[in-house]
C-alpha cells in the first residue's frame, strides 16, 4: 500500500486559520455504515448521535507554550519547538536554524523582561535535540517565554485568542506540543448536556508531539516508522470501557490520539491499564479492539492520521467523504470542521 493512495487535492482557502466564534459551531460530516453513508450536520448535532450508555473517551493532555525564539552565542537566530520532557530541566526538541547548534553550545532565549535564560545543547536523539535549561525548569521556562505552537499550515503568528482556543476545555496534564483537535469542538455546556443524557466520560492521556505533523517520507507505508509518544490508560478507563460494552453502549473516541491510546493498551487482545511509550501505526487492515465510533477532524493528505481513519471507516469511504467535504467547502485541519465516524451503523436519515 502506497502513501500516494492517501492523497487528495485541497484548495488552500479551505485550511482554517482561525476557529469558529463558538466551539460547537463547526460543521459535522457524518460517515456511517460499511458503505460510508454521508450526512451533513452541525457539530451541536453530536448530542443526538451519541446515545445513553455510550462512553466518550477524551484525551486530557494540555498544550504547553512549546515554541521558543532564541539566539546562539554567535547571534544566529533559532526556533525551538518542545517535543517531550525528559526530566524537570531536560527536554527533547526540534530546532530550526541555518546551522544546527553543536553539543555543549549555549542558546539564549528571547525574553521581554530583561532576564537571561540559557539552554545548553547536550546532544542528539535521532532528529531531535537534547536541551537542558540552566535556571528555570522546562515548563516554567515555556510558560514564561513560550508561544502557542500553532501547526505549520496555519500561516500566522500565535495570538492571545489561541491560548484558550488551541486548548480543550478539559485539558489537565501539561506535556503536548499540539492539541488533540477533535476535542476543541466540545464546550462545557455540551459535555454537561451529554452527561445529563446518560453518556459516560473517560480520560486517557497522550502527549501529542510536533512529530504528528511530520510527513511520511517512504513510498510503502509499511516502511514508515512512527515517532514515539507517551500515553496513560488507567484502570478506571479500562473498567468504564468494560462496563459500557457490558450494557450495550459504544466506546466513542474523541480524536485519533484517544484511539491510539486505547488500541496501544489493547495489543494483547484485551484492554489493560498501560503507562509508557507507544509507536502504534494504524493503517488499513488493522483490526480495532476497543473502539466503536470516532469523532475526528479532517487530516493532512498522505498523513498517518488519514491512514488511521481509513482503517477505521474504509479507505474508499474516507476518500469519498473528503472529496465531498472539499466540494461542500468544509474547513480543514486543527481549527476546522469535524467528522463522526460510525462504521458499524447505518441509521442516519437522508
Amino acid at each position: 500500500m502506497k502513501v500516494s493512495d492517501f492523497d487528495f487535492d485541497l484548495p488552500a482557502e479551505l485550511i482554517a486559520n482561525y476557529p469558529t466564534e463558538e466551539r460547537s459551531q463547526s460543521r459535522l460530516l457524518v460517515v456511517e455504515g460499511s458503505e460510508g453513508k454521508l450526512a451533513h450536520q452541525s457539530f451541536a448535532d453530536v448530542y443526538e448521535l451519541i446515545n445513553e450508555n455510550d462512553l466518550l473517551v477524551f484525551n486530557d493532555t494540555k498544550v504547553v507554550p512549546a515554541r521558543l525564539f532564541a539566539k546562539k552565542e554567535s547571534g544566529g537566530k533559532l526556533e525551538i519547538l518542545f517535543e517531550r520532557m525528559i526530566d524537570s530541566h531536560t527536554f527533547l526538541a526540534h530546532v530550526r536554524s541555518s546551522r544546527s547548534p553543536k553539543e555543549g553550545s549555549k542558546i539564549v532565549v528571547d525574553t521581554d523582561d530583561g532576564s537571561t535564560q540559557v539552554i545548553e545543547m547536550k546532544g542528539r536523539q535521532n532528529a531531535l535535540f537534547i536541551l537542558e535549561t540552566q535556571s528555570l525548569e522546562v515548563f516554567q521556562l515555556l510558560e514564561k517565554y513560550g508561544h502557542i505552537p500553532l501547526p505549520p499550515y496555519i500561516e500566522r503568528g500565535d495570538e492571545d485568542m489561541d491560548q484558550d482556543r488551541y486548548q480543550t476545555v478539559y485539558a489537565d496534564k501539561p506535556g503536548a506540543a499540539a492539541a488533540p483537535t477533535a476535542g476543541l469542538h466540545f464546550d462545557d455546556e455540551l459535555i454537561e448536556r451529554l452527561k445529563a443524557k446518560g453518556v459516560d466520560t473517560a480520560f486517557v492521556t497522550l502527549h501529542v508531539g510536533a512529530g504528528t505533523f511530520q510527513p511520511v517520507k517512504v513510498d510503502d507505508i509499511k516502511d514508515h516508522e512512527m515517532h514515539s509518544e507517551w500515553i496513560e490508560v488507567t484502570q478506571d478507563v479500562v473498567d468504564k470501557v468494560t462496563a459500557t460494552r457490558r450494557k450495550g453502549g459504544r466506546v466513542i473516541c474523541v480524536g485519533t490520539t484517544s484511539v491510539r491510546s486505547l488500541e496501544s493498551a489493547s495489543q494483547s487482545g484485551e484492554l489493560k491499564a498501560f503507562t509508557g511509550d507507544t509507536e502504534i501505526f494504524i493503517f488499513p487492515g488493522y483490526e480495532f479492539k476497543s473502539v466503536d465510533a470516532l469523532i475526528t477532524n479532517f487530516h493532512l493528505p498522505k498523513s498517518t492520521l488519514l491512514m488511521l481513519v481509513s482503517a477505521f471507516s474504509g479507505q474508499a469511504n474516507i476518500l469519498n467523504a473528503y472529496e465531498q467535504a472539499v466540494a461542500n467547502k468544509y474547513r480543514f485541519f486543527s481549527y476546522g470542521d469535524a467528522m463522526f465516524l460510525n462504521p458499524s451503523s447505518g441509521n442516519i436519515s437522508e
